[in-house]
């Protein structure tokens, strides 16, 4: 099956464990081997450099020992694909997902930036819940930009929260209720967000005047949800074929 991410609050788990999961697909007709590592803070890189993009990220002095599943051949680089550090926080990255053209003109993606092979190497051994864990990547976007369009989950033993990137700048994030599950296949899956709940709800400083500048809100009537999947994901007929039905079956 192509990459999926599931998403499941701690009241709708069995036993009130918070998850995240994602299988990890390959491209057609390949396997790409992976291995499990823990990472101890001597062994963790305090300038890093992608393979892909080139770019060099300095990072804090003080990471925490975490375990991940990176890449056994590391030809393109460490994706390390999900993990959990010594606080007990989880990342899964990522979901690849998808956007518009009117995204794409108003904050174009950055061929230089940090994208699905960097990400859990430069975030997860310096937050210690889900929610920092959206904040730091969210500071790193808008610092680097991205090259790609990615999701990625983030649970503690409380929380679970999904990160969406909106163009090369611009992020999303949003906390999954504790009596909820979710299903997100590879596209842009926030269907709502709130603006004035930031206990639930956070993403780039100047978001909704983002929005706003660049006419991204699709609404008709100005006092219904604001729909992030209708202004910020595609809108292909390859979603109703691709994406649509693989979150309805699972």
């Amino acid at each position: 099956m192509p990459c999926t991410t599931l998403l499941v609050g701690k009241l709708a788990s069995a036993d009130g464990s918070t998850l995240i999961a994602r299988n990890s697909d390959s491209g057609a007709g390949s396997y790409t081997p992976k291995k499990f590592v823990a990472v101890l803070p001597q062994d963790q890189p305090r300038s890093y450099t992608s393979v892909i993009s080139k770019v060099t990220i300095e990072l804090p002095d003080d990471p925490m020992p975490y375990a991940c599943v990176p890449n056994a051949m590391k030809d393109e680089g460490e994706w390390a694909s999900a993990g959990i550090n010594a606080a007990n926080v989880a990342m899964t990255a990522t979901e690849t997902i998808t956007s518009n053209p009117r995204v794409q003109g108003a904050d174009p993606l950055v061929k230089g930036g940090i994208g699905e092979e960097d990400l859990v190497t430069i975030v997860l051994p310096y937050v210690r819940t889900a929610k920092e864990g959206c904040l730091r990547l969210g500071s790193l976007l808008e610092q680097y930009g991205t090259y790609e369009m990615n999701g990625i989950g983030f649970c503690d033993s409380k929380d679970v929260w999904w990160l969406e990137t909106i163009g090369g700048h611009h992020w999303m994030a949003r906390r999954l209720p504790d009596d909820a599950y979710a299903v997100i296949p590879n596209q842009l899956g926030l269907d709502f967000f709130d603006f004035s709940d930031p206990e639930n709800f956070i993403g780039s400083a100047d978001l909704e005047t983002f929005v706003k500048d660049n006419s991204l809100d699709l609404r008709m009537d100005p006092e219904e949800p604001f729909n992030p999947r209708d202004a910020f994901g595609s809108h292909d007929d390859s979603d109703h074929t691709y994406n649509t039905p693989r979150a309805w079956w699972a």
